[in-house]
C-alpha cells in the first residue's frame, strides 16, 4: 500500500481546484493536485464569453455595482441560491479580475471615444470615456443588467487557465497527472484523503490530507449530448455520495445552453448573442421577441432554451438528419468583429461544420451544459457532513446558482469560489491536525482493489459500454429541459434496472495497467448513482423552478418548495438515493422571492414574503436617506469574507464626474444614456 502524505490535497486541476491549491501553497502548506488529464487540458479552458464582475468601466456598464450584480444572480437562480454566497461571490468577483490580470490575463480593454455596437439587431455609436482607456472591457449576456462579462475574445477559459496554471507551476505546486481518484477515504466523520488509481500504472495510491477539495467539475456526460468535456463525468460527486455520509445539493438542477451546434453539441458562447446575434427560426424569422420582448435573446438561458424547444415543437424548427434545429445568426456583426472577438466560434463551425460564420447561418438546438447541483458545503466551501471534505466549482453545490446559473458566472466562480474557499482550507489545515489510522487506510485501498479483482477475474457479463449508453439515453429523453411525471418515473425505474445490472459487468480485456475498459466499468457505475440522484430529485420536485421545468407543474412554488434537495446514499446495496430537504428562510433574504421578469408571473407565494418586504421596508426607513448603500445592505444581510478580501471595491463611476445612467427594468442602459 503506498502512502503520500500532504496538507492540503486537490482533486482536480482546473480553474477551481488550482486556485485551492494555490491559497494553500501561499499560505505554506504541502500541496498536491490530481488530475485525469495534464492541468492545462481541464474543461476550464472550454469556457469562451467570459466571466462576470462589475467593474463598470464601459459605458454600458456604468452604475454597476455588487448590488446589481447580487440582484441579477438571485433573480438568475429563480430564488434558489444561497443569498449570502451570492453577497460573496459578487463582493469578490473585481477582486479576483483585477488579481488575474496580475496573473497575466490579457483581457480585451476598453479603446476610449466612438464604436459601434450592435443592440436589439441594429448598428448603434457608442461612445467610451476617455478615463475608462486601457480598462478591463465587458460585454453584454444573457440575465444581467448591465454590461459585466470581462472577457478575451471568445477564448476567456483559455486565457484565464494558461494563467492560473503557470502561476501553480511558479509555486512549485505538484500536479500528478493520468491519476483518478476512486474512493474518499473516511471514519464517517472526518475525511481523510481519497484512494487513486494511477490511469497508466493501475497502481492504487493512498493520499492522506488534512483537506480534501473535490474540484472535479460537473455531471453532465451522464447526458448523450453536452457542451462538456468527456472527462466531466460526475465522479467527484459520486465519490461523496459513496461514502454515506455527504449529501449533494439541488442534483436535478440541469442547465441547457440554448446554442450548441448541431450535431456534435460544441458550445458557441452566449457573447455571440451579447454582441448582437440573433436566433432565427426556419422561415429565417427573429421568433424571441415573440417570447421574450424585453429581453430577447439575452433572456436567462433557462428561458431561452425553452422557447427555442417550444418553438420547434410548433413545426418552425429546421429539418436536418439529426432532428429540428435552429439559427444563429452573427452575420450582422460583421467580419472583423467575428474573426476578432468570436475567433474561436469561427474556428469551430468551419472545422466541425464547414461554414463560415461571418456569412452563414450556425445550426444550433438547446443541449445539456451545467450541473447546478453537486456536493453540499457550507459558505466556507466545507461539506457539513464530513469533516475535512470541501468541494469547489461545479463539482459543489455552494450555492450561488440556486436552479439556474447566469452566463460568465460559472468561470467567476472558479476563481471567485476558488479564492474565498481556499483561504478556508488553508485556515483549515492550519487550525486541524489529523489521526491517521493507517488500517482504516488500507480497509478502503482493499476494499477498492477488490472491485477492481471482481471485474477483472469475475464472470460477469454486462458490457460498461452498452451500460452506458443506455443511460445517457435515459437522460436524454426522460430528464431534459422540460419533464414530466410520467416519463420522469420512467427515467427512475430504467436507471435502476441499469444499476442493478452493472453490479454483474464484466470485462473481455483483463490488463490492469492501461484499459480503457476497466476505467469504463469503474466509472459507469457510479455515473448511474449521479444520475439517479437527479432523476428522483427531478420526480420528487412538483414545480418549475429556473433549469427544473416541469409541464406538469409550471409554476413556481415557493410556499412548497423553496429549499433545496438533498441527496445521500447510506445503503450501498440500495437502488435510489434517500432524499431530504434545507428550507431557504425568507426572513434572512435580502431579496425576498419576486418575478423575475420572463413571461407570466404564475408563482405562488411564499408565506412569509409579504412579511419580509414589510421588514425590509421597515429596516431602511430606519436608516434614513443619508445611508449609503453599503450600510443599507449591511443593515438587510450581513455577510462575511476572509478579512483580506472585505474592502471595498472602486470603480471608475466613482471618479468620474458624470451623471451615471439609471438601470430600466431588465434592460442594459442604451446609447440614450450618454
Amino acid at each position: 500500500m503506498k502512502l503520500i502524505y500532504t496538507d492540503s490535497l486537490v482533486v482536480g486541476a482546473g480553474l477551481a481546484g488550482l486556485r485551492v491549491a494555490i491559497a494553500s501553497k501561499e499560505r505554506g502548506l504541502d500541496t498536491v493536485v490530481l488530475s485525469l488529464i495534464p492541468a492545462k487540458r481541464s474543461h476550464s479552458a472550454a469556457a469562451q464569453g467570459g466571466m462576470q464582475a462589475s467593474l463598470g468601466n464601459t459605458i454600458k456598464g456604468m452604475g454597476d455595482d455588487e448590488d446589481v450584480h447580487f440582484q441579477d444572480t438571485v433573480k438568475g437562480s429563480d430564488w434558489g441560491c444561497d443569498q449570502d454566497v451570492a453577497r460573496m461571490f459578487a463582493h469578490c468577483a473585481p477582486k479576483a479580475v483585477r488579481e488575474l490580470t496580475n496573473w497575466g490575463v490579457p483581457w480585451t480593454r476598453v479603446t476610449k471615444g466612438p464604436r459601434q455596437v450592435v443592440v436589439n439587431a441594429e448598428k448603434v455609436t457608442i461612445e467610451e470615456a476617455e478615463e475608462a482607456h486601457g480598462l478591463i472591457n465587458a460585454r453584454d449576456f444573457g440575465g444581467t443588467k448591465k454590461w459585466r462579462t470581462c472577457y478575451t475574445a471568445d477564448g476567456t477559459g483559455h486565457s484565464l487557465l494558461y494563467a492560473v496554471d503557470n502561476k501553480a507551476i511558479s509555486l512549485g505546486i505538484p500536479v500528478h497527472e493520468r491519476v483518478e481518484a476512486l474512493s474518499i477515504i473516511h471514519d464517517g466523520k472526518r475525511c481523510q484523503g481519497v484512494v487513486a488509481r494511477c490511469l497508466i500504472t493501475g497502481e492504487l495510491r493512498a493520499y492522506i490530507a488534512k483537506s480534501t477539495t473535490i474540484a472535479t467539475g460537473g455531471y453532465g456526460r451522464i447526458y448523450e449530448v453536452s457542451t462538456n468535456a468527456i472527462i466531466c463525468e460526475g465522479i467527484g460527486q459520486a465519490l461523496a455520495l459513496e461514502t454515506g455520509v455527504a449529501k449533494l445539493g439541488n442534483m436535478e438542477a440541469v442547465q441547457f445552453h440554448p446554442t450548441a451546434i448541431v450535431p456534435v453539441g460544441i458550445l458557441t458562447t452566449e457573447g455571440c448573442r451579447g454582441d448582437g446575434g440573433l436566433l432565427r427560426d426556419k422561415d429565417g424569422h427573429r421568433f424571441m421577441p415573440d417570447y421574450e420582448p424585453e429581453k430577447k435573446e439575452l433572456a436567462s438561458r433557462d428561458v431561452v432554451s425553452r422557447r427555442m424547444t417550444e418553438h420547434m415543437r410548433k413545426g418552425k424548427g429546421v429539418d436536418s438528419p439529426y432532428g429540428p434545429h435552429l439559427w444563429l445568426d452573427i452575420t450582422l456583426l460583421g467580419r472583423k468583429h467575428v474573426e476578432t472577438n468570436l475567433r474561436e466560434v469561427k474556428e469551430i463551425c468551419e472545422n466541425f461544420l464547414g461554414i463560415d460564420p461571418a456569412k452563414d447561418w450556425i445550426p444550433v438546438r438547446p443541449t445539456q451544459h451545467y450541473s447546478m447541483g453537486g456536493i453540499r458545503t457550507d459558505k466556507t466551501g466545507q461539506n457539513p457532513q464530513l469533516k475535512g471534505l470541501f468541494s469547489v466549482g461545479e463539482a459543489a453545490c455552494w450555492d450561488m446558482h440556486g436552479f439556474n446559473r447566469l452566463g460568465g458566472n460559472s468561470l467567476a466562480e472558479t476563481v471567485v469560489g476558488g479564492m474565498i474557499i481556499g483561504k478556508y482550507v488553508a485556515d483549515f489545515c492550519q487550525e486541524n491536525s489529523l489521526e491517521i489510522d493507517t488500517g482504516l487506510v488500507e480497509s478502503f485501498v482493499e476494499k477498492l482493489g477488490s472491485e477492481i479483482d471482481e471485474l477483472i477475474d469475475g464472470d460477469g457479463t454486462e458490457s460498461p459500454f452498452a451500460l452506458r449508453k443506455e443511460m445517457e439515453r435515459v437522460m436524454m429523453d426522460y430528464v431534459g429541459i422540460f419533464r414530466n411525471g410520467p416519463e420522469l418515473e420512467k427515467a427512475v425505474t430504467e436507471l435502476q434496472a441499469l444499476l442493478k445490472r452493472s453490479r454483474n459487468i464484466g470485462l473481455k480485456c483483463k490488463k490492469r495497467h492501461a484499459n480503457p475498459e476497466l476505467v469504463e466499468a469503474l466509472r459507469v457505475k457510479r455515473m448511474l448513482k449521479v444520475a439517479l440522484t437527479v432523476a428522483c430529485g427531478a420526480a420528487a420536485r412538483t414545480e418549475s423552478r429556473g433549469a427544473h421545468a416541469r409541464e406538469d407543474f409550471p409554476q413556481r412554488n415557493d410556499k412548497d418548495w423553496l429549499n433545496r434537495t438533498l441527496a445521500s446514499w447510506p445503503d450501498e446495496h440500495a437502488l435510489s438515493p434517500e432524499l431530504s430537504y434545507e428550507q431557504l428562510d425568507v426572513m434572512k433574504m435580502e431579496l425576498p422571492p419576486g418575478y423575475r421578469g420572463y413571461g407570466i408571473n404564475n408563482a405562488i407565494a411564499h408565506p412569509d414574503t409579504e412579511k419580509r418586504e414589510h421588514e425590509i421596508t421597515e429596516v431602511l426607513s430606519q436608516l434614513g436617506d443619508d445611508a449609503d448603500r453599503h450600510q443599507r445592505q449591511h443593515a438587510l444581510m450581513p455577510f462575511e469574507v476572509p478579512e483580506s478580501l472585505m474592502p471595498k471595491n472602486e470603480r471608475l463611476c466613482d471618479t468620474l464626474d458624470r451623471p451615471t445612467p439609471p438601470v430600466v427594468g431588465e434592460e442594459s442602459v442604451g446609447e440614450q444614456a450618454l
